[in-house]
């Protein structure tokens, strides 16, 4: 799956903390799937069922360390037009969490599409912009493997219109990443109540890029807290599939 000697960035312009420590490793790990996915697939009372109790503890055991080191485990998937995708272990001490974050070389700061912690953010990713970043094939990060990048950007993800096929591809991805004994009934669970934030409604803003009515999105131009028009504007052409 993994295939990278990527070295992690010394910095992420606009987004404090690290050091940060490149682990590819971790994506081959069926309990690292476990503690990734843990927030998005603890809201629905079926998901749980079909994780178990025994790989929850084994997997929440992992997640402590990796939110708990003095190194920060970072991930990337790479876009067109030298644009990336962090996904970020912030390992501070009583504000862990894992931040998904955009970011190009010209860009003075990162855009934080989403949060998953305690105060999650979010959605960041339409169905159709998770699976395009999934599968660009572009190498240059941690993994070119579709079903592993899936799975890891998955949590920034909400939509309500998916498409029919969309059980089959997760289904697909946790059964290439995971041990799950009923996979494709975890992506039906998985995609009926989607995380924190449940299924999204996306539509266009008049300037042409997408914008969706989650209450906890920097991607809602009605909450206090969403981006301007430039820079919902930017990040949507970054992650335009």
């Amino acid at each position: 799956m993994t295939n990278s000697p990527l070295t992690a960035p010394a910095r992420i312009p606009g987004y404090d903390g690290g050091p940060f420590h490149h682990q590819p490793d971790l994506l081959d790990e069926h309990l690292f799937w476990m503690g990734h996915l843990h927030n998005y697939y603890s809201e629905s009372e079926a998901a749980e069922e079909l994780v178990g109790d025994t790989n929850e503890q084994a997997a929440g055991a992992l997640q402590s360390q990796l939110l708990a080191g003095d190194t920060w485990p970072i991930f990337t998937v790479p876009l067109p037009g030298d644009h990336s995708l962090y996904v970020v272990y912030r390992a501070f001490e009583e504000d862990e969490g894992i931040d998904y974050l955009l970011h190009h070389p010209d860009w003075d700061a990162a855009e934080r599409l989403a949060q998953d912690d305690g105060h999650f953010m979010g959605p960041g990713l339409s169905w159709a912009e998770l699976t395009a970043a999934a599968d660009n094939h572009l190498p240059g990060g941690s993994t070119t493997d579709p079903h592993v990048r899936l799975l890891l950007l998955l949590p920034a993800f909400g939509d309500d219109n998916v498409p029919d096929g969309a059980v089959e591809r997760l289904t697909t991805a946790l059964r290439a990443c995971t041990r799950i004994e009923a996979p494709e009934r975890l992506a039906a669970a998985l995609l009926e109540d989607q995380g924190p934030c449940g299924p999204t409604h996306w539509t266009t803003a008049e300037g042409g890029y997408p914008i969706n009515d989650g209450s906890y999105s920097f991607r809602n131009p009605a909450n206090r807290f969403a981006w301007s028009t430039a820079r919902l504007a930017r990040v949507g052409g970054a992650l335009a599939p």
